[in-house]
């Protein structure tokens, strides 16, 4: 087929997990002859659900594309996991999509994934549509459903069909718009509107009628005039609505079963945006370094972004983009400008999940993927290089949950963070991090359930055991009151002997908050040459503190006298003098264990802000202050880091998924006394 950005509909399907979105695409993939039966998620034999964790957790863990035609249109799906830990995923996908197929069970509630996915759509200006799925299920509800939506998106629900249901279950609908009824036989057979039905079906056309007006002012003066709206008018309207995110259109059926797919895959054709109607993408203009919106057109200078990077031990590098302007040959030379690197596209193709069907091009609006690129990753722009523009990088959401990784087999460390590392590039919501308080490495993600995939793709996809631990808090050490000691080191073996006496002040008060040493002798009684030894042996002793061995702070160190020998005086025996008055005289000076404090900026829906608070008492935590935003609590509150270390997963237990956090290191605090004699102990 001739392809352009006029018919080609890019969608995200995303939602609640476990409400059928990789079933639902399976079947529209099937429907459409893209593939020759309907494969199973029990049976893991889906498209979309490929990877060996996702066959043997009957979920799914990572984004996937795969695409159809219907109706001289290509479909592109972009399969969402939509479990919490994979809100790197969602991102990416929303980036792709000009628009978003939101998957809700017919439960008559709101499910937290589909009210987060509808959110995120509303923010980010992304038309969408809702599909009821499981209405071949035992107490499907859909009107309570549907209410359920109207009542959380006053004004924006538009159903555009009713279901014709029959001893519970859903045997065909109605389309709002025409009037027509279909029974579900071997597809859709018309049949005469059901007398049951009339009446709700003339309510709801004229409900759709307004709701069309109300998006165009033309149409608003002819409703007026004339009190009804044609079927033409009316989907003209919902158009509108539907692109300006003003209008939801709201459908029902089984995927399971194949039932209101088909009517599904229509409307999204007669409805949702072209790619070729999506609004011009920010970009910078790289010759004027001023900002310019990129336009889908075909007949323009190339402009592309990755929008997600698989990593193959086998295979290679995949990266999967969105075409935004122009056209991307095979053969042809593009610019990178995040890393300055010039690629060679050497192939092209078009996905169908792990399936890769090769092309000589993509063009403007289409979504596909290119392989063996060194110097390209997840959000990267490739473009022309007589026309070069940068896109805006995909945020990605910072992660809340951190462990610490070390090689299972002694001797394969290069493997498992060369192994890790790679997996960081194809999940931009994981990240591999040195923590030089601790010296740990701490693999970081959204969650719990990610860190564990993540650990389990390291050992089938790079053959590399890891172990992951809760991480070393870095505690520090301090005192609060002065002493005064002295530190004697004196060694005779036969011949020149080892001698160096200091009497050093340790009091708290570092002039840089960490240590501070003042030379205060005078008439030489440590010779001047041996000044930088008690220093450097003072350096080296604070990196242990005396009670539980962590690094000593703000302590202030007076050198006020000493002994010295004009032969066996050495350097090394005043490091190991000034060392021995550490040790001395710390003890007497009250130690004291310090906590690393975080500040947290906590975001939930008010209804949980009893449970948050109650839980932060339990921490140790304060709060600070409270504030609304959009609908939702802000509480901003401080912790102490031992005490959040696995907040993530309380947060989403406390908010059934609905809350989330940020947390940022803020100061130490003196530990209570319960936490010293723990720690000490350990």
């Amino acid at each position: 087929m001739e392809l352009s950005a006029k018919n080609i509909r890019n969608l995200a399907v995303v939602g609640h997990s476990g409400e059928g979105k990789t079933t639902l695409c399976e079947a529209i993939l099937y429907n459409a002859g893209a593939i020759e039966r309907m494969g199973k998620i029990e049976n893991g034999t889906t498209v979309c659900d490929f990877d060996e964790q996702e066959i043997a957790r009957k979920t799914s863990i990572s984004l996937a594309l795969a695409y159809c035609v219907w109706k001289d249109v290509k479909l592109n799906l972009l399969d969402v996991p939509g479990f919490y830990d994979f809100e790197g995923e969602f991102n990416s996908a929303l980036c792709a999509a000009g628009s978003a197929l939101v998957v809700a069970g017919a439960s008559g509630t709101v499910t937290v994934g589909a009210e987060k996915a509808i959110d995120a759509c509303l923010k980010a200006k992304k038309p969408l549509v809702v599909f009821i799925n499981g209405m071949d299920k035992e107490n499907a509800d859909y009107r309570g459903t549907v209410a359920a939506l109207q009542e959380k998106y006053k004004g924006k629900i538009a159903p555009i069909q009713i279901p014709i249901v029959e001893a519970e279950k859903m045997t065909g609908y109605i389309n709002v718009i025409t009037g027509k009824a279909y029974k579900f036989s071997n597809g859709a057979e018309e049949i005469a509107v059901p007398a049951a039905y009339t009446g709700e079906l003339e309510e709801m056309q004229a409900a759709l009628q307004e709701v069309a007006a109300e998006n165009d002012e033309a149409l608003l003066d002819k409703y007026f005039e004339e009190g009804t709206l044609s079927a033409e008018d009316t989907v003209a309207g919902l158009r509108k609505g539907i692109q300006s995110i003003s209008v939801i259109p709201v459908l029902a059926g089984s995927a399971l079963l194949n039932k209101g797919v088909i009517n599904l895959m229509d409307e999204i054709v007669e409805y949702m945006p072209q790619a070729a109607e999506r609004a011009g993408i920010a970009a910078t203009d790289l010759k004027t370094n001023g900002e310019t919106l990129v336009a889908c057109e075909k007949n323009a200078p190339l402009a592309a972004q990755v929008f997600k990077t698989a990593v193959d031990p086998f295979v290679g590098r995949m990266n999967y983009l969105r075409i935004n302007r122009g056209v991307l040959k095979t053969g042809t030379d593009v610019l990178n400008p995040n890393s300055g690197a010039t690629e060679r596209i050497n192939s092209l193709f078009l996905v169908r999940g792990k399936k890769l069907e090769p092309v000589s091009e993509l063009v403007a609006g289409d979504l596909g993927a290119v392989s063996k690129l060194a110097n390209t990753g997840t959000s990267d722009t490739l473009c022309d290089v007589n026309a070069p523009v940068c896109f805006k990088p995909i945020v990605f959401p910072e992660p809340v949950l951190s462990l610490a990784v070390s090689a299972a087999v002694r001797g394969t460390e290069d493997k498992v963070f060369g192994g890790l590392n790679r997996l960081a590039d194809e999940d931009k919501g994981f990240q591999v991090r040195k923590n030089t308080e601790t010296g740990e490495t701490l693999v970081c993600g959204q969650g719990e359930v990610q860190l564990e995939i993540i650990k389990k793709k390291l050992k089938t996809k790079f053959g590399a055991d890891a172990e992951f631990t809760t991480p070393i808090v870095a505690y520090r050490e301090s005192i609060l009151s002065k002493s005064e000691a002295e530190g004697k080191h004196k060694k005779q073996s036969g011949g020149a002997g080892q001698f160096g006496v200091v009497n050093i002040r340790f009091e708290p008060g570092a002039a840089d908050g960490v240590f501070e040493f003042v030379d205060a002798t005078v008439g030489g009684s440590v010779p001047k040459n041996f000044i930088p030894a008690v220093e450097k042996g003072l350096r080296e002793a604070i990196q242990k503190g005396v009670l539980a061995g962590y690094p000593m702070v703000n302590l202030k160190a007076t050198l006020f006298d000493g002994k010295s020998h004009p032969v066996d005086s050495k350097e090394v025996a005043f490091v190991s003098a000034a060392r021995l008055a550490y040790e001395d005289g710390i003890p007497r000076a009250k130690p004291i264990l310090l906590e690393p404090i975080c500040s947290m900026k906590i975001v939930v829906p008010e209804q949980y802000v009893g449970d948050i608070m109650g839980d932060l008492n339990k921490r140790r935590g304060r709060i600070i202050g409270m504030d609304t935003v959009d609908g939702l609590q802000v509480i901003t509150a401080e912790a102490p880091e031992g005490e959040i270390l696995t907040y993530a997963t309380s947060l989403r237990s406390m908010t059934q998924g609905r809350g989330r956090f940020s947390q940022e290191f803020a100061r130490y605090e003196q530990a209570p006394e319960t936490v010293l004699q723990t720690i000490v102990k350990k």
